[in-house]
């Protein structure tokens, strides 16, 4: 601490001087704050300069976006895979068929039975397609970290176990397939007919050369 100076008997003061060190500290110490202080100036200058984006949430308010930067497109809303058509289906297929065949089957495939039948040509099964899209997407949702840590534990209760019971229950749709890894087979079963209603109609519409017409 510096040393505390006494008046003299006459009352008048002497001044203070500090060394010269601490001078050029005090001065280094006023230069910083002053380069600080102009760096903060011309960032609100920046900021307040450019123009909003058109689509920013802030445009309303005459407030830029976020650092000036464009918000980013949503990702694409996911669709089940029978609605799609062309090469926008085989695309959807392909990524299935590599997770169904890199992960699905090789970890939860268990054996191939009479009781737990499985068909390497599946993808011709379009309810088989159907299930196991909507397993895959709701394995991506429950993997996000978004959805916790319970997250898998839930997809496994919750859409895996129905999931593979439902295809390869016995009499299910795989039911004419492969039992046998040792005798790979392939059968399509045929579904049922058109109902009664639906083949009345269509029997009348050839008759009279017009659609059916539903109730009105």
């Amino acid at each position: 601490m510096p040393e505390s100076i006494n008046p003299p008997e006459g009352g008048e003061t002497e001044p203070v001087r500090l060394p010269e060190s601490d001078l050029e500290s005090i001065e280094a110490s006023v230069r910083k704050l002053l380069d600080q202080s102009a760096e903060q100036a011309r960032q609100l200058d920046s900021l307040a300069s450019a123009p909003p984006p058109t689509d920013s949430p802030f445009g309303a308010f005459g407030m830029p976006g976020f650092a000036g930067l464009p918000p980013q497109p949503a990702p694409p809303e996911p669709r089940p895979i029978l609605e799609l058509e062309g090469e926008e289906y085989e695309d959807e297929l392909d990524a299935l068929s590599d997770w169904v065949d890199d992960f699905l089957v090789r970890v939860y495939g268990a054996e191939v039975t009479t009781a737990a039948p499985w068909c390497e040509q599946w993808q011709e099964h379009a309810d088989v397609v159907a299930w196991l899209h909507a397993l895959w997407l709701a394995y991506q949702q429950h993997k996000d970290p978004e959805a916790g840590l319970s997250g898998l534990f839930v997809w496994h209760r919750d859409f895996l176990t129905h999931a593979m019971a439902t295809v390869r229950a016995a009499g299910g749709p795989l039911s004419a397939c492969m039992t046998d890894p040792d005798r790979p087979a392939h059968r399509l079963l045929p579904g049922p007919p058109p109902s009664s209603r639906t083949t009345a109609e269509t029997a009348e519409s050839d008759e009279n050369g017009t659609p059916g017409q539903g109730a009105g």
